[in-house]
């Protein structure tokens, strides 16, 4: 078997992913950063509203009330003005084919929200209890939603399979002795791993501004972000940026100041 060194192995795997599927490229929205997606949107997006609904039927949800309409209220004010803008710009609206739904978890211990591809939301009552005003609110639905338009669940899917299907057709280590096979795994699947979670801060990062630019073309203050984030960075442990899936607090903090400073009124006039 022909050896290659592991660091050369690893850089070949990404110049080899993108040759091999240079078709299923596709670029995020606004940001224009090239993405691997291999996974046809109609099949998440069907994925996505069937764990949603299953997540539904086993939750304790908030069904009528004030907070739950601030939720709804907030969403569809981002909802209208991310179409809008695309609609203004001539290009394609990327939530098209989007099923919006907006729901409340009944649940003041969890500090938390989440958005499914094709437009499935999830807010805890945790969440809504540590931010200030419906800004601070918009600033995480902005954040959520972002993610679902940037298809970042398709990327990280896409990725997976791309790996999976990399190391199928290398035969790495297929003719090593045991031991050297499964430390050369080790080793190459840690730095897999490490890579995914730099993709997850890439993600994270990307949400971030992109939230920032729905929240403000939906009327909200986009420096309450900084003020929530900051809040939100008292609640937990500190983990190493680089064994992290999201930016260090700090880093955070200071990207999203200086994208408001210098890039956000670029996209909203």
């Amino acid at each position: 078997m022909y050896n290659i060194n592991r660091r050369k192995f690893l850089g070949y795997f990404g110049c080899g992913c993108c040759s091999l599927i240079l078709p299923s490229c596709s670029t995020v929205p606004i940001t224009e950063r090239k993405q691997l997606s291999i996974i046809p949107e109609s099949r998440i997006n069907r994925q996505a509203a069937s764990s949603y609904e299953k997540f539904r039927l086993k939750t304790k949800l908030i069904t009528k009330g004030n907070e739950l309409n601030e939720v709804k209220q907030i969403g569809k004010k981002i909802e209208y003005a991310v179409s809008a803008f695309f609609e203004n710009k001539g290009q394609e609206d990327p939530t098209k084919n989007f099923s919006w739904d907006y729901i409340l978890v009944d649940n003041d211990k969890v500090v938390n929200a989440w958005c499914m591809p094709g437009g499935k939301v999830c807010f805890y009552t945790g969440l809504i209890d540590l931010a200030d005003n419906d800004d601070q609110i918009a600033a995480v639905m902005g954040h959520e939603v972002a993610h679902a338009i940037a298809k970042h669940g398709n990327e990280r899917m896409s990725q997976q399979m791309a790996l999976n299907g990399i190391m199928k057709l290398s035969g790495v280590g297929q003719q090593d002795s045991t031991q050297t096979k499964t430390v050369f795994d080790y080793v190459f699947s840690g730095s897999a791993t490490l890579g995914m979670l730099k993709f997850s801060r890439v993600h994270e990062t990307e949400s971030d501004k992109l939230g920032l630019v729905f929240m403000k073309l939906a009327g909200y203050d986009a420096n309450e972000s900084i003020a929530f984030w900051k809040k939100m960075s008292e609640q937990g442990g500190f983990v190493p940026q680089i064994l992290s899936t999201h930016p260090s607090d700090q880093t955070r903090v200071n990207d999203l100041q200086e994208f408001i400073d210098t890039e956000l009124d670029n996209y909203v006039d």
